[in-house]
């Protein structure tokens, strides 16, 4: 390995060594300019938590319920929630092993191409400062429930504001902010399950007892668009799966705090082993729940209409004849959105700063804070402002409609983040081969699943396929849209416009798996360790396990 920083310059970039290419397109960055490592465990685990409930469970599954019934919603995330699992445990092997700034992003250049790294940088970028605005304008949506008297700029305005402090304060802070964010939607999307259970056996004010009355009348599916027949099920069914992929994206988040978290290769497997438990509990639990509260025909369900009654949730509750709750429970939701908008923020900053790093982005946004012993400490803070000045674009909102706007956001966001796992899956293919070819037993690493490799296929496959047809609704006929279409399959067609683009710009081959390299960081890594707090109580260890 001696001479790897020669054969791989883009590795003598990130450590701060000098060095050029032939074309010139790396250049020495100082060495510097590191993120500190803030993010306690508790933090990663709430982070990683906080990429999985969000506005898309809480309000996006009105589209899903609405265009593919009680049964097409749940098989949509079910599907979704195995793609999901497999992404994740893919993931999870690399950034346990190799938990440096950047994440998939550097991984993806060290163990497949710098082109590839190239393209999933930005498109990763690109898909959280675009679910930002997505995010501010759910959060006008919901604020609309209690005021629709007050133009949405304001709201946006407000909760933008909120966004860039806590992210201005420094990883530390914004780990404790997402820690209380994420504490307040598990509370609440467990406290939606029992109370979903209760309404729907009759302990409602009413006592109405539903049962599986909704999935008997209407139906368990829709018939997409009036299409009679086994054709118009199937196609309310995967109509489904864009907008559970919306809901689903964001898993990954904790790929990106690897670079700020302290004692990573104990912490992160923590957070990764656990996610099918998030997915089964919080996903399938309450798309479960929504199918046997609301009808699918509910006019309510309609996002268009840019009002918080959308959630299905709501929409539940006040249906059960239960006067106060609603209120709360959309306070509850407007943190989630809070909290969704922090994480989009930091998330696409780290990126910017990791593609900065790789010298694919401008050295400028490599800046970070120099104060030892500070919270802000290791703060990308110009990644930051920059990032935040794409939350403007919720502003479309104010005319075009907050609900219709979220939609738009909603489609491009999925696509790219299901292109993110694309990426994700063919990196990790690498990884395994190039352990293979240097005889690395997978054993030894600090977490290994047993479903490899075929978990990574299963997730590349499937993740191209959905964002392949993700746009497929418009060409029925009558029924073209060009906002559809341009959101749903320009995140597809920029990525290998980019990666073709970035081939060309820095004739750089794809690492041979021999060649690859499995050393650099790692004394680092193994050498940084801190001493947390253990469980102290039964409770504290179930919280443990849970999280």
């Amino acid at each position: 390995m001696a001479d790897y920083g020669e054969k791989h310059p883009e590795v003598a970039v990130e450590k701060g060594i000098d060095a050029d290419s032939a074309d010139g397109s790396f250049q020495p960055h100082q060495a510097d300019q590191k993120l500190a490592r803030h993010l306690k465990n508790r933090h990663i685990a709430m982070i990683s938590i906080g990429g999985v409930i969000g506005t898309g469970l809480f309000l996006g599954t009105a589209t899903s319920l609405r265009n593919g019934g009680p049964i097409g919603l749940l098989l949509g995330y079910v599907v979704l929630g195995t793609i999901c699992y497999s992404v994740m445990v893919s993931l999870g092997e690399m950034v346990a092993y190799l938990p440096i700034p950047g994440g998939h992003i550097k991984l993806a250049e060290r163990f497949v191409d710098p082109a590839l790294a190239f393209t999933m940088g930005w498109n990763y970028w690109y898909n959280w400062v675009i679910i930002l605005p997505a995010e501010l304008s759910a959060a006008a949506i919901i604020i609309n429930y209690w005021n629709q008297s007050v133009n949405n700029a304001a709201w946006i305005t407000i909760c933008l504001v909120v966004t860039v402090v806590i992210n201005m304060f420094g990883a530390a802070v914004y780990g404790e902010a997402e820690f209380i964010f994420a504490s307040i939607k598990v509370i609440t999307i467990v406290g939606l399950i029992i109370l979903g259970i209760v309404l729907d056996l009759g302990g409602g004010p009413n006592h109405d007892r539903i049962g599986f009355r909704y999935w008997l009348n209407p139906g368990p599916f829709v018939q997409y668009h009036g299409i009679a027949g086994v054709k118009g099920q199937f196609l309310g069914w995967w109509s489904v799966m864009t907008q559970a992929a919306f809901s689903f994206i964001g898993t990954e988040i904790v790929a990106i705090a690897a670079g700020e978290a302290k004692n990573p290769r104990r912490n992160l497997p923590r957070a990764i082993k656990r996610v099918y438990i998030r997915i089964l509990l919080f996903y399938i639990g309450g798309t479960l729940v929504i199918g046997l509260l609301v009808p699918s025909n509910t006019p309510e369900l309609d996002l268009a209409d840019g009002t918080a009654a959308s959630s299905p949730f709501v929409i539940a509750i006040n249906n059960a004849g239960i006067k106060i709750l609603p209120s709360i429970v959309n306070a509850c939701l407007l943190t989630s959105a809070w909290s969704a908008a922090s994480s989009d923020l930091y998330t696409s900053s780290r990126a910017l700063y990791g593609l900065a790093v790789s010298g694919s982005a401008p050295r400028i946004f490599m800046k970070t804070f120099r104060k030892p012993g500070s919270v802000l400490n290791g703060l990308p803070y110009v990644s930051i402002v920059f990032c935040s000045l794409f939350g403007a674009l919720a502003y479309m909102g104010i005319n075009s409609g907050s609900g219709r706007v979220f939609n738009w956001f909603a489609n491009m966001t999925s696509v790219a983040g299901m292109m993110t796992w694309f990426g994700i899956c063919i990196t990790y293919v690498r990884f395994y081969a190039g352990m293979k070819a240097q005889g690395m037993d997978r054993r030894n690493m600090p977490f290994a699943s047993p479903l490899q490799p075929y978990a990574a296929w299963y997730g590349m496959i499937a993740s191209f396929v959905i964002c392949f047809f993700s746009g497929w609704s418009v060409f029925l006929k009558g029924n073209w849209d060009h906002a559809t279409f341009i959101t749903n399959y320009f995140p597809l067609m920029l990525f290998p416009v980019m990666y073709i683009g970035a081939k060309f710009w820095r004739r750089t081959p794809i690492v041979r798996a021999k060649d690859m390299d499995f050393i650099t960081d790692i004394a680092e890594i193994e050498a940084e360790v801190w001493d947390e707090q253990e469980p102290r109580n039964a409770l504290e260890r179930f919280w443990q396990f849970l999280m």
